[in-house]
């Protein structure tokens, strides 16, 4: 599975209003994406809870990738990495104000 790596760019973090800009948008893709600092457990990147609870901070790297071993059923690998392509530039755009 692809992974790409992105800086968070709210001032604050992944906390509230970015964090629920960032599951909003990971929710669409139908895809069941993870997110983590490079070196550190996943969580589920559809998870409010979870992405709020992680110390994701402003300027912070993070790793987005695909759970699972297998391409999800239906889709192709172009669109896996197109989807994590575009939930990059939200992590990398997204404002929490």
């Amino acid at each position: 599975m692809p992974e790409l790596k992105a800086i968070v760019a709210a001032e604050i973090g992944l906390h509230a209003r970015a964090a629920a800009v960032f599951v909003r948008e990971v929710t669409a893709t139908g895809l069941p994406v993870t997110i983590r600092k490079p070196g550190q457990h996943s969580v589920d990147a559809r998870s409010l809870l979870e992405v709020m609870t992680e110390d994701f901070g402003h300027g912070c790297e993070v790793v987005l990738s695909v759970a699972g071993e297998a391409l999800p059923p239906g889709r192709s690998l172009d669109e896996v990495a197109g989807a994590l392509k575009a939930l990059t530039a939200v992590l990398e755009a997204v404002e929490g104000r």
